[in-house]
């Protein structure tokens, strides 16, 4: 699968009379993560809504790379989970599928839910599950989609430390190759994920240049590098 880049171009978000942020540009290369942090209401939802197409922005566009539409080629995981409560598990990782009228494949579906740990929870429904449980079928939906270009707002958050590793290594290996936009809290995090790691802040808001992070991912959290990166980073956010 050819991966285009992602190119948000000058774009403007206001809210209540409020300009959130505008002229914002960001390419995320293609093949590549960009892990994208800030502090609350900055606007990091908004960008990576108008970037999936389900927010509207003030000014500015957003485009693949390569000149194609970009409509069926971004798969989108937002904060919440947005499981259909009578809905098995298996079945809300083929949502997607569904309601295109495409052929499910709950081989697949299964196989993932597997990789993630629920592989005993396919016939579950979701209201049987804790919210960690719920945002690894959020994440299995998500690879299920297997789009292109992949954007994700704090995938993790609700996972325990361990769960939280293991599912990060897992989600590195099944989105090598994507191009993929992370927003996420943990400096740690994205030090492991991000190839390039930028940070929205100030009022409006505005991103900062991209930090690289030396080695491939994920990176192991005692790498020299992720660890000289984090020290950068949290004086950045400071």
């Amino acid at each position: 699968m050819v991966c285009p880049s992602l190119c948000l171009n000058r774009l403007a978000l206001r809210h209540g009379g409020r300009t959130i942020f505008e002229d914002l540009s960001l390419e995320v290369p293609g093949g590549r993560c960009i892990a994208l942090l800030g502090p609350s209401g900055v606007g990091k939802t908004g960008l990576l809504k108008i970037a999936a197409g389900l927010q509207a922005p003030a000014s500015g566009r957003v485009a693949a790379g390569d000149g194609a539409p970009l409509a069926g080629r971004i798969a989108y995981m937002g904060q919440q989970d947005l499981l259909y409560p009578w809905l098995r598990v298996v079945d809300n990782v083929m949502l997607g599928a569904r309601l295109r009228g495409q052929v499910p494949e709950p081989a697949r579906a299964a196989a993932l839910l597997e990789q993630v740990g629920l592989g005993g929870s396919l016939r579950a429904l979701p209201a049987a599950l804790s919210g960690g449980m719920r945002q690894r079928v959020a994440i299995a939906r998500t690879l299920y989609e297997d789009r292109p270009i992949v954007l994700m707002d704090e995938p993790f958050s609700a996972l325990d430390s361990f769960t939280r590793t293991r599912i990060q290594n897992l989600a590195a290996e099944l989105l090598e190759g994507r191009t993929v936009l992370l927003i996420t809290h943990d400096p740690m995090e994205a030090c492991r994920l991000g190839h390039q790691l930028v940070v929205l802040s100030g009022n409006p808001a505005r991103l900062s240049a991209p930090i690289v992070v030396p080695g491939s991912i994920p990176r192991a959290p005692d790498d020299p590098a992720l660890l000289h990166t984090q020290g950068r980073l949290l004086r950045t956010l400071g």
